[in-house]
């Protein structure tokens, strides 16, 4: 990782870089100092992560796709950290700016011509018999699900202190406004626009349970209770699952930080362009 000071000895950024900057906004300018550079993988280095929780980094640019805007909302939404998002991947629905454009919008970064644009983020919390084993901030869901085994789990859903339900499926997903687009569209739930404070329930491939997404209150908590005789996984944004057993607990909430974008597009951003996206995606590598 290479470290740049605004004034004098500045190392010359590489395409492949993912930097942090001063201002977040005109009135931050004059305290800009320094512009660190790596290749994506540094967000899963100890130094840069180190970095961020001694907020020695007051912005960070990351060149990938939304999973690196995923990876970077981990470790940036509890110190409070913007985020500028350039997509050098393919699907890019969280990022800012297209790879070949970001030289012209550097300019306006320095000059603090942005708005940030908060999203909400989950706190989700693993028990198992009492005990807190692991906890996660999250920013697009929560995924409580079967195994390996093609078999349903029975999932006991309480909802703030009271009980909802118990789907019998495959999974149950709680997601954010920003994972409405993401693997809880895929199971037929509502789009929900970005700025949403709620967390979304969509229970994938539901047997005789409710079918339905359920958009809950600002504010409500989820708790998810396992009852099964086999296999069974918790999935945070994506990563590596974690294996539940009989009676594990899941317990999600609104978490207590944001992750927050830099936004150069006007707010009407996410309308503009949610019919490109729903009408091509470039994952499948084949145009519509």
């Amino acid at each position: 990782m290479k470290f740049a000071s605004r004034a004098g000895q500045t190392n010359k950024p590489k395409m492949a870089f993912s930097g942090y900057n001063k201002p977040v906004n005109k009135r931050t300018i004059s305290s800009f100092r320094k512009i660190a550079i790596a290749p994506h993988p540094s967000l899963y280095e100890e130094k840069l992560v180190q970095s961020i929780e001694k907020h020695e980094i007051d912005l960070l640019i990351v060149l990938g796709g939304d999973g690196t805007m995923l990876r970077a909302g981990h470790i940036c939404g509890p110190y409070d950290i913007p985020i500028l998002g350039i997509n050098a991947g393919r699907f890019g629905f969280l990022m800012e700016i297209r790879l070949n454009e970001w030289k012209q919008y550097l300019p306006r970064l320095l000059k603090g011509d942005f708005w940030l644009e908060k999203r909400m983020m989950l706190f989700c919390s693993h028990k198992r018999a009492g005990v807190e084993l692991t906890t996660h901030h999250v920013l697009n869901e929560v995924v409580v699900g079967r195994g390996k085994s093609v078999r349903p789990v029975h999932l006991e859903t309480h909802v703030d202190g009271r009980y909802l339900t118990t789907y019998v499926a495959d999974a149950l997903i709680a997601a954010t406004a920003t994972g409405s687009t993401a693997y809880a569209l895929a199971a037929g739930g509502p789009i929900l626009p970005p700025e949403l404070r709620n967390i979304l329930l969509v229970a994938v491939a539901p047997h005789l349970s409710i079918d339905r997404g359920i958009v809950l209150a600002e504010g409500s908590s989820v708790r998810v209770i396992v009852h099964t005789d086999h296999d069974a996984l918790l999935c945070l944004d994506g990563q590596t699952p974690i294996s539940l057993l009989d009676q594990d607990q899941v317990d999600v909430c609104a978490a207590e930080h944001n992750a927050c974008f830099v936004r150069f597009q006007d707010p009407g951003y996410f309308y503009r362009n949610l019919t490109p996206h729903m009408n091509r995606n470039p994952a499948t590598g084949i145009s519509r």
